[in-house]
């Protein structure tokens, strides 16, 4: 997979989203190196990263493990998913079965339809074709409120790293709020966006995690919002062989992942 370097490792990123044409939500970011600024200039080394676009990576999850011989080649940094064991190997993910709508009471109704009509209210004022599909979905400690907006071109709503969207979901909660008077759990998605993310970011970890074990290092990901860090400490926090650890400040924050 292609390398990118220049100043800093933010403009090395900019650098080869540019030259590949993609968003920073359609690929997966390894630093190669972080690089140096130098004292004066005297020193100093540029940051380098690896970009792989996500499908790439995706498409490779399902192809055979890799003989030993293969992956200490060099060639083995441009598919890192080759590298999984043949018997975790495992096919897309079904989708998951429709869940059994329960009876709604008059305070479900008023939840989905405040929100229901709040979003509709926004995605009209836009000028999308959309509509919203609501859901209640039974957990095991609480009820989810979750609301999908279906049509076509909504990237828009999703936005940079997914950050138009939990704005949507923030604003859907307040106005719920406000309603009502009390917290509901409510889930704002687009065409399913949230559950595919998961599973691509649950199939990077398995991956990156076999990689680090593979070749006896750390593996830092790409920076992500706080939610899609969780989803990877979770997806990992069984295995023995490796850990996880969160690293940076703010919107740079990363996970690290480190084998034992």
């Amino acid at each position: 997979m292609p390398e990118f370097e220049a100043r800093t490792v933010k403009e090395a990123i900019a650098k080869g989203l540019e030259a590949l044409g993609l968003s920073q939500n359609e690929v997966v970011i390894e630093i190669v190196d972080e690089g140096r600024s130098g004292v004066f200039g005297v020193g100093a080394k540029n940051a380098v990263v690896r970009i792989i676009p996500a499908a790439n990576a995706e498409a490779e999850a399902e192809t055979p493990a890799a003989q030993p011989e293969e992956i200490a080649a060099p060639a083995a940094d441009e598919t890192p998913e080759s590298i999984e064991p043949a018997q975790e190997t495992e096919p897309e993910p079904a989708p998951e079965p429709e869940q059994k709508t329960p009876v709604l009471s008059a305070e479900d109704e008023q939840v989905l339809a405040t929100s229901a009509d709040f979003l509709q209210g926004v995605l009209d004022r836009m000028g999308l074709d959309a509509k919203v599909e609501t859901q209640i979905v039974e957990g095991d400690e609480e009820i989810m409120y979750r609301l999908n907006i279906t049509g076509d071109d909504l990237g828009i709503l999703i936005g940079r790293r997914a950050e138009t969207l939990d704005a949507l979901q923030y604003l859907t909660r307040l106005v719920v709020n406000q309603h009502t008077h009390r917290w509901y759990r409510v889930e704002v998605d687009v065409e399913n966006y949230k559950r595919r993310r998961e599973q691509s970011l649950q199939r990077l970890a398995r991956n990156m995690a076999d990689r680090a074990v593979s070749e006896g290092r750390t593996i830092v990901l790409e920076p992500m919002p706080a939610r899609e860090r969780r989803l990877i400490h979770l997806a990992l926090r069984d295995r023995e062989d490796v850990r996880t650890e969160s690293i940076g400040e703010g919107d740079a924050r990363k996970i690290t992942i480190i084998p034992n």
